[in-house]
Parts: C-alpha cells; structure tokens; sequence
C-alpha cells in the first residue's frame, strides 16, 4: 500500500484525486469504482497488476473521496465521469487502457467502451454484467423497500444516512451488501435499520480498511454518490452502435445478491450479454458475496491477470 501514489490531477474544471502504482505507459489499467466503494477497493488489484508491469491508475469519481465536487452534486451524471476519465487519459497522456470496474462502475466503463471503443484495450467488471445504456426497470419485481428505490427517492437516503457517520454507513452498507440476499426495509423502516450495531464486519474487511473508507466519505459525504448511480439510471446516452468490440471479462460471485435481481439471474447465467459483448467470458467464485476482489483479492487478481496478459 505504501508504494500506492497519490496526486491531484485538473480535469473538466475539478481537482480528481488519483492514486497509482506502476510506470508502464504503453500498458496500462484504469480501475472504476462501485459504491460505497472508492480508490481504496482496488488496493489488492493495484499492486498486483504493477509487479506484473502494468500501470494502475484508480481516481476517484467527482464528489467522491478526495476529489472536488461538481459544483451542483444534484446535477451530476455518469457523462460527467465519463467526460472525466476521458480527459484524464489525455492529461496522463495514455492512448489506450484495459477498464476494469465495480458495481455501477461497470455501467461508466461500458458506455466508455460504446462511446470511445479506440481507447479501450479489453473491460473487465465484477459484480455487474453489461447493461443496455437504455436500462430495464431494475425495480420491477422488488418490493417498495428495495434499496434502489429508497435510494432514488430524493432526501430520503440523505435523512436515513443523516442519523450516523459516515463511517457507520459504510460498516452498514458492506456488512448489507456483502450478505447473498437483496436488501429489503419494510414499509416503516429504513435501509440502515436492517444493520444492527453489533453485528460484526465481514472477516476479510477489517477496522482499518473501514477507517480508511470512513475518513473519505467524511470528506465527500454521498451527495454525489446518491445522484450517481441511484438518481441517474434513467439518463439518456447517443451510443452510435451497442455492440462492444473489445475482449471482456466478469467475474461474479455465487452469493451476491445481484443474481437475485429479478431476471438478472438468469440474464448472466446465460451469457445473454454476448448479444452486446461477443468476446465475452464469465466466471464465477463459488463463495463471492459482492465484494469479490475485496474478500478473495488472490482469485480476482489471477483471473485479471490472465485477461491482461492474454489480451496485451
């Protein structure tokens, strides 16, 4: 971890903070994160794919972590980090980078990868397969206290995380979302009160990383994150063509609890996506919660670094 550098780079107007590991400009790794993720989800990831001699780069989003906030967080859209990592690759002067993402940042490399296909080498997602930029109604089927849909409802989130720290909605949020069931409130509860205080953090998550994950959202707070994903799904993209040319990877865990979104299931189990992806391979780790390359980083960092390696 020591060996990580961190620097603030200028991009469309904002200050990204952007942490990095390796000197290698002709192969090169741009990580994107998922929430409540951040830079420092992809620790494991960064150092092994710069002593295989690739140049990892990890920012984070606008309005998260250490980097500068739009100056309207409401306003925020996933064209905004998009526009962002295109101009970062600019500043650092790289041409082309395998993506590879988390969570919703699977949906910002994916359209990346659609709207700029000539500075993608290979995409490589976990937790979230290829979506259509044109989103199916994820709510459906889900009862009214599915997290998405009380996260997309404005100020309730901001009054439910309002009650505690940001360090306590993270620890809730991991301990949550690394279970293999979706996270359902009943109608007069909220999303936090599915978490008790006592109730410990994943074996391979420990104080240290929740403090390190703490003191960043103490910094940005979740305005921006609430906006981007949960507010923005329904944003509207001019994709030329859906088909994504590139080689691509998912890694997905057996227990998380994306596969029990309705149709989502079967939707992955049935490489459906080659019809977007046809270079497409999956893999799954039997014991995987969501947090995949957190909780069993020596899997997700061979499986990455074969793609690499394959694909250079």
């Amino acid at each position: 971890m020591d060996q990580i550098q961190h620097k603030f780079i200028e991009v469309n107007g904002l200050k990204l903070h952007v942490a990095e590991i390796g000197e290698n400009e002709s192969k090169a790794v741009l990580f994107c994160h998922g929430f409540p993720e951040i830079w420092y989800s992809w620790r494991h990831q960064m150092v092994a794919v710069a002593k295989a001699g690739y140049r990892a780069i990890a920012p984070d989003y606008r309005g998260y972590g250490l980097s500068d906030p739009p100056s309207v967080p409401q306003e925020a859209t996933y064209s905004d980090f998009i526009s962002d990592l295109y101009s970062l690759l600019d500043v650092l002067g790289i041409s082309k980078v395998f993506l590879i993402a988390k969570d919703f940042g699977a949906r910002v490399a994916y359209l990346f990868v659609l709207l700029h296909p000539e500075r993608v080498a290979g995409v490589v997602t976990l937790g979230i397969p290829f979506l259509p930029p044109v989103l199916p109604p994820l709510k459906e089927g889900l009862p009214e206290g599915f997290y998405m849909a009380r996260w997309e409802e404005p100020g309730r989130a901001e009054a439910d995380f309002g009650r505690l720290d940001p360090k306590t909605v993270v620890r809730n949020i991991y301990i949550l979302f690394s279970r293999p069931d979706v996270p359902v409130a009943e109608k007069n509860q909220e999303i936090m009160d599915l978490v008790d205080s006592s109730t410990p953090l994943p074996s391979w998550f420990t104080e240290e990383d929740l403090a390190n994950y703490g003191a960043l959202y103490e910094k940005s707070g979740f305005q921006t994150a609430l906006k981007v994903p949960y507010r923005s799904l329904q944003e509207v993209f001019d994709v030329p063509e859906v088909k994504v040319d590139a080689p691509a990877l998912l890694i997905m865990g057996e227990k998380d609890y994306c596969i029990k979104f309705p149709s989502m299931g079967g939707y992955i189990r049935s490489d459906q996506a080659k019809m977007f992806v046809p270079r497409l391979e999956t893999v799954f780790i039997p014991e995987g919660s969501h947090f995949v390359q957190e909780q069993f980083p020596g899997q997700v960092n061979e499986l990455i670094l074969n793609f690499l390696k394959t694909h250079s």
